[in-house]
């Protein structure tokens, strides 16, 4: 294979990939706080043995768009939605993970936890939980909860001084990257009765993934024509040597 075929393939790998995530971003456009990712692609330059510069394509990494999704109004009083920064802890079999995702309920011991299962976790670091006669759940926007038998506790909001660095899991949480602190005092606030939901935009979505597509057939058809192109060059140098 010559060196624009590599080239070439260079781009239709990152392409495919490309098209892989915003298949995902597609898939959640329902999903309750989830965050709309792409690709960051960069120009990668490589020189030959006679000294000519190559220009590959390299997707370098996957970027997160953290901007707010839309509030959906529910009027459930356990569900929550921040907005501004932060996170939700919850704690997920003694490791503590992080969420934007606060569609809560109760358990069977009448703990708040997720609609994973996780535990919501207080600012004093423990589970929050309601007697099973409790009613009238009042959520403040500093994230206070009290109820009929008082105060149950105060939600704990952290944030990060890079989210992008946040590794993402299965049922909506992040947990943090090696070496990465959470910092106690998020600026966010506490909306009781609402629900953020995705901030992925299916139209530009959709017009992302027929250009990535566009862009992959065209890679193709290239390789195709070179590789035909080459086949001649070869089968015409057979031809003279005969």
């Amino acid at each position: 294979m010559e060196n624009p075929s590599y080239i070439a393939l260079s781009r239709q790998m990152a392409l495919g990939r490309q098209m892989s995530i915003i298949a995902n971003n597609v898939a959640n456009m329902n999903t309750n706080a989830y965050k709309n990712e792409g690709m960051m692609f960069v120009e990668h330059l490589s020189k030959t043995k006679t000294g000519e510069r190559l220009s590959f394509t390299q997707d370098l990494r996957m970027v997160r768009n953290l901007a707010e999704g839309q509030l959906h109004t529910t009027n459930n009083p356990l569900d929550t939605a921040i907005t501004g920064d932060g996170y939700f802890v919850v704690d997920n079999d003694g490791a503590t993970k992080y969420t934007r995702n606060g569609a809560f309920k109760l358990n069977t011991e009448g703990e708040l936890i997720t609609s994973e299962g996780f535990l919501v976790m207080s600012d004093g670091d423990a589970p929050i939980s309601f007697p099973a006669d409790a009613t009238d759940i009042s959520i403040t926007r500093d994230g206070t909860i009290t109820s009929s038998a008082g105060t149950a506790g105060k939600l704990k909001l952290v944030t990060f001084e890079n989210e992008q660095l946040l590794v993402k899991e299965a049922g909506g949480v992040f947990s943090a990257a090696e070496d990465q602190e959470a910092l106690d005092e998020a600026p966010g606030e506490i909306i009781q009765g609402a629900i953020e939901g995705s901030n992925v935009q299916g139209i530009i979505e959709i017009t992302r993934m027929i250009d990535s597509t566009r862009g992959y057939e065209a890679t193709a058809k290239f390789i195709k024509q070179e590789h035909e192109r080459q086949m001649k060059a070869i089968q015409s140098l057979a031809n003279v040597k005969g």
